[in-house]
């Protein structure tokens, strides 16, 4: 067994898992997701990146294979990532050996790096929560509920809190605060997309970077990307943030609407297009359609 104990946490691997434990002082995003268990066939590489003070120990995931990450989509800061750990310089050896171990069991088991179809983790533990500028998401497995603080604009308070079942729920989002810009945790309503910026959506936290405990807000996105069938990415934009969506439904209009089932095989090419759907996902909707012509 390979174990390396640090003031920023704890990793150990027995061969088949990677086991993470956040030191006391950790980022809160990784003290409230707590102890992550990986098994290797979710580990795409790891690594040691050396500096003056010592270096960092760094696992590098499949993609697809963590909801948080998928969630972040690459905006997780070092101090916040699970699976950065900080070494001191003088256990910058045990940190090489680690790395010497799991890359031989990635050998060994011939692991591949690609991205995985499905997640390998189980994301963080229901019920969880997470805080805004003006308020905090939670999310039981079934509802989302977003309660307002007093920094809330009257938009959002007027109304109380507000409480809806996943069911009602398309896409949601997480985009951290960065520089003088901030950012919102935002859920996407099966009818449309709300048009009022984040500081007045009653779907959104309006995110204002001014404390670390604002990135727990990345967990909820999680726990509720992992219940939504067949999350997905899709670029709205360029310079858009992804949305984490439900996939399409490839349901079709009546077959003596001819019109209306070529627009839709349209919109399909499109979504197919824009990376949204799956060459296999696209295939299936498109016979669906034709089928019905």
């Amino acid at each position: 067994m390979a174990e390396i104990i640090q003031r920023d946490g704890t990793w150990t691997f027995d061969g088949d898992t990677v086991r993470i434990v956040p030191g006391g002082k950790a980022h809160p995003v990784r003290q409230e997701l707590g102890e992550i268990a990986v098994p290797l066939e979710a580990v795409a590489g790891v690594s040691f990146e050396p500096d003056r003070k010592g270096g960092r120990l760094r696992l590098r995931l499949r993609g697809g294979a963590c909801p948080v990450l998928r969630a972040a989509d690459g905006r997780l800061k070092d101090g916040a990532d699970p699976y950065a750990l900080t070494v001191e310089k003088d256990r910058t050896g045990v940190a090489e050996y680690f790395v010497d171990e799991v890359r031989n069991a990635l050998l060994i088991e011939q692991v591949p790096d690609t991205p995985v179809d499905r997640f390998l983790l189980p994301g963080p533990t229901l019920p969880v929560s997470g805080g805004g500028g003006d308020g905090t998401a939670s999310f039981d497995g079934e509802t989302v509920r977003l309660t307002w603080n007093w920094k809330a604009e009257e938009a959002k308070t007027a109304g109380g809190a507000s409480t809806f079942p996943l069911s009602r729920i398309a896409a949601v989002r997480w985009l951290p605060a960065i520089g003088l810009e901030n950012g919102y945790l935002r859920f996407e309503p099966v009818e449309g997309p709300v048009s009022s910026p984040p500081k007045y959506d009653p779907y959104a936290l309006d995110l204002w970077g001014m404390s670390k405990k604002e990135h727990t807000a990345v967990l909820v996105a999680a726990a509720v990307l992992m219940r939504l069938p067949g999350a997905r990415a899709a670029l709205d934009a360029p310079g858009a943030p992804p949305a984490l969506t439900k996939a399409p439904e490839p349901a079709a209009p009546p077959a003596s609407d001819h019109d209306a089932l070529l627009r839709r095989l349209r919109e399909l090419g499109e979504l197919h297009q824009a990376g949204v759907l799956t060459d296999e996902e696209f295939s299936t909707a498109k016979q669906a359609v034709l089928r019905s012509m």
